[in-house]
């Protein structure tokens, strides 16, 4: 069987302008930089196993309506690179570089020794590693705290980098006594009415931890609360309200004991067991005290994404959409000699929506952790991955969702990506025939709908060595625009877009 052309490695690193076919709004001028695997074999002729361990390469795409002024300097945001000459009309200045961190300096050197699902090595040493010499290999989004962008990924350890030239500016960890774990969650959460960002990082020990912690926009780090768990759960991410931090406790479940193992062990994510007789539990917790306010359990599911969440019924309801898979079986589907043979197991989510009712039945707005309950409806069950909402819309309630669109059963793919109306539970689907990647909506910042902006998203051409930016319009869900990118980009993982990094002017 071929090897499915999205999983191959790109070497090549480029700085172009190139034409856009179409027309980009005029307010569409900021960058949209996407986070993910870049190769997955190395000079020395290894390779990883698995998709989470390929190295890490940004991709940025600056969009420049009209091209003012004709162009920018060098045909680069950053005013360095090559790049073909001037384009008239609109145009996006695309870069990609690796990140020249020490995981992929050691893979240069033949000396890459595992990361996510890739090699041997006792849980202890892997975990001291997280600890001492955090893993760097931050491969799945890329981030803005302060005034610094940041590649991430599981381990607490944090790349800068420049967001013009994509360079590598140094490490990032946390500083202060708030408590820190060996693990976090790849995806912060940001308030949008106080720019303030959170994370969830997991400690390990014979009582072992979930740390909440906050990060303001001047770059405080603040604890907000922690949670004991008897077995730590694999979490990716977490969902977030005004009021509330809600951590999906899936039953994929490691014992804190097997840190004290002797002797060789599988990779670090196969240590995990599922455990489905737990079932999932929802832990709510308060941002301003810290306590613990709900921990349901409802059915065993796994995801990867949350959505969204928001509040209603005047804060008596906590409401989180999540993309679940029936179990975690999901995770062994992304190994890289299924993923080239046509196994795409993982994508086959589908969108469900939990209600979390705290139960104040005193009305006094303190509400007891035993008497909560939490319900479970499907929004959407066609098949999902990677799903997203716009970012005006964060912790607040939204009604669209935008995901890669995929069949059930999986037999290829995303062959297009969708945008589904959680209120009427209608699906538009956008499909032109290639291999799509994540979908980010970008707002229009003058516009008065939900859905008036634009849907941004990578796209594999299907049967050709080719990859394309598509734009879509937001309402309609039709392209507006295609910027045909110089060489095949692999299947990434998240991006944001940064509407201050701009394209910069000749002087």
């Amino acid at each position: 069987m071929t090897a499915h052309p999205g999983f191959h490695s790109l070497h090549e690193e480029t700085a172009e302008t190139l034409p856009v076919e179409g027309s980009l709004p005029d307010w569409l001028a900021g960058s949209l930089i996407r986070n993910g695997p870049g190769a997955f074999s190395f000079p020395d002729g290894s390779a990883v196993d698995h998709w989470f361990d390929g190295l890490a390469m940004l991709y940025r795409f600056t969009f420049d309506p009209g091209n003012r002024a004709g162009g920018v300097a060098d045909g680069d945001a950053g005013g360095s690179g090559a790049g073909p000459g001037r384009v008239d009309g609109d145009a996006v200045h695309y870069r990609n570089r690796f990140l020249r961190t020490d995981a992929y300096e050691a893979a240069r050197a033949g000396e890459f020794d595992g990361g996510f699902a890739t090699g041997e090595t006792t849980l202890r040493s892997r975990l001291l590693t997280f600890l001492r010499e955090p893993y760097d290999n931050t491969n799945i989004v890329a981030e803005r705290v302060g005034d610094d962008y940041l590649a991430l990924t599981e381990s607490p350890r944090r790349v800068r980098f420049d967001p013009n030239t994509l360079d590598v500016l140094g490490h990032d960890e946390y500083g202060g006594d708030a408590p820190t774990g060996q693990l976090a969650c790849a995806h912060l959460k940001r308030d949008p009415a106080t720019g303030t960002l959170l994370n969830v990082e997991t400690a390990f020990g014979r009582t072992s931890r979930y740390h909440v912690h906050a990060l303001t926009p001047d770059g405080e780090r603040r604890h907000v609360g922690s949670v004991e768990t008897e077995k730590p759960a694999y979490l990716h991410s977490f969902a977030l309200t005004p009021w509330y931090v809600v951590i999906a406790e899936f039953p994929l479940r490691l014992d804190p004991l097997r840190l004290f193992k002797p002797g060789r062990q599988a990779p670090f994510i196969e240590q995990f067991e599922w455990e489905p007789e737990r079932g999932t539990r929802v832990i709510v917790l308060e941002r301003t005290t810290g306590e613990v306010v709900a921990d349901p359990v409802t059915d065993a599911v796994f995801g990867f994404h949350h959505v969204n969440a928001f509040e209603r019924d005047g804060g008596r309801e906590v409401v989180f959409d999540l993309e679940t898979v029936p179990d975690a079986t999901t995770i062994d589907s992304l190994y890289l000699d299924r993923l080239r043979g046509g196994s795409f197991g993982a994508l086959g989510a589908q969108v469900d929506r939990f209600v979390v009712d705290l139960a104040d039945a005193t009305g006094t707005g303190r509400y007891r952790v035993d008497d909560a309950s939490v319900t479970r409806e499907t929004l959407y069950d066609g098949g999902t991955a990677l799903p997203t909402v716009s970012p005006a819309r964060w912790c607040r309630r939204h009604r669209y969702v935008y995901a890669m669109r995929t069949d059930r059963p999986v037999n290829e793919w995303a062959r297009g990506i969708l945008k589904l109306d959680t209120e009427t539970g209608e699906a538009t689907e956008f499909d032109d025939g290639g291999y799509f990647g994540e979908p980010i909506f970008v707002p229009n910042p003058d516009g008065d709908r939900e859905d008036d902006g634009v849907v941004l998203a990578v796209t594999l051409e299907a049967g050709a060595d080719a990859s394309s930016l598509v734009v879509l319009d937001g309402e309609s869900f039709t392209e507006r625009a295609k910027v045909r990118l110089p060489h095949a980009v692999p299947f990434d993982f998240h991006g944001r877009y940064f509407p201050e990094v701009r394209a910069k002017r000749p002087k």
